[in-house]
């Protein structure tokens, strides 16, 4: 045992704020309803996401939940959405798309099966050691999803706790990652501990099982200003300069199972 859930996130809807869990189902492709919905650009057909922050300005100021408790095997409840403004609404409310599109100030349309290939835009501020310099890109997506890379991703206490040693003045923080596994290291520690699991398996509670399959590259979201947590420049600079740009490991599921907040983690 290499140690335990600390913590389990959900975003119904790719680029807002989602839902803190207790338990959830790991299915095939990821945490059951996990980027289930995505805005979608009316005039490009391009998925609507917060790497794009010139574009979609305020899509961290929504927050997205899922109105009942989604079932395997039966299709997704509703999507309550709280607006930037504090207004809740619903995903089968029938001007739906209509509110949505006056809130983030472009025609969108909220789906849930992704464009035949799915694209986003990202930018890239103009920091050393990233790829492109002050500029926005086209990116594709996976077919038939709304992730950007893989379906699960994974973050360790320990990798935090070495960011924070290394930029003390930023607030590095489970909410500017994302992640949907948060796990708390037997031994404590202050490491990029996933680093070394690259490639392996890891078993989670009685029946999960995650592939790693890479390390999880961090774009500008990550700096972005959300509820209390300001905007800092700091947080992906410290990404590049000490981990290659990388915060966090990638995952598939090679076999489902419900996991628990608290539950065993071992390395296979």
């Amino acid at each position: 045992m290499i140690g335990s859930i600390v913590s389990i996130w959900r975003y119904p809807v790719k680029s807002m704020q989602g839902e803190e869990l207790n338990a959830a189902a790991m299915t095939d492709r990821g945490l059951l309803g996990d980027r289930a919905f995505a805005l979608v650009d009316a005039a490009d057909g391009k998925v609507a996401s917060a790497k794009n922050p010139r574009k979609w300005p305020n899509l961290f100021e929504f927050r997205a939940r899922y109105r009942d408790l989604p079932h395997a095997g039966k299709p997704l409840p509703a999507v309550r959405f709280t607006l930037p403004d504090g207004v809740e609404v619903d995903s089968d409310a029938p001007d739906i798309n209509q509110i949505l599109s006056r809130t983030v100030g472009r025609p969108a349309t909220l789906e849930s099966r992704p464009p035949p290939a799915p694209a986003l835009e990202e930018y890239w501020p103009d920091l050393d050691g990233l790829p492109h310099r002050d500029a926005v890109t086209d990116e594709k997506m996976p077919g038939g999803a709304f992730f950007d890379l893989a379906a699960v991703h994974v973050l360790t206490t320990a990798t935090l706790e070495r960011l924070r040693e290394l930029e003390p003045a930023a607030r590095f923080e489970v909410r500017r990652f994302r992640p949907n596994i948060v796990i708390a290291p037997a031994t404590g520690g202050c490491d990029f501990l996933e680093n070394a699991w690259l490639g392996r398996t890891i078993g989670l509670g009685e029946a999960a099982r995650l592939e790693i399959t890479g390390a999880c590259p961090r774009c500008v979201m990550t700096t972005l200003a959300q509820y209390d947590l300001p905007r800092d420049p700091a947080v992906l600079r410290s990404a590049v300069q000490h981990n290659q740009g990388n915060v966090g490991i990638y995952a598939r599921v090679t076999a489902s199972g419900i996991i628990r907040r608290g539950d065993p983690v071992r390395l296979e």
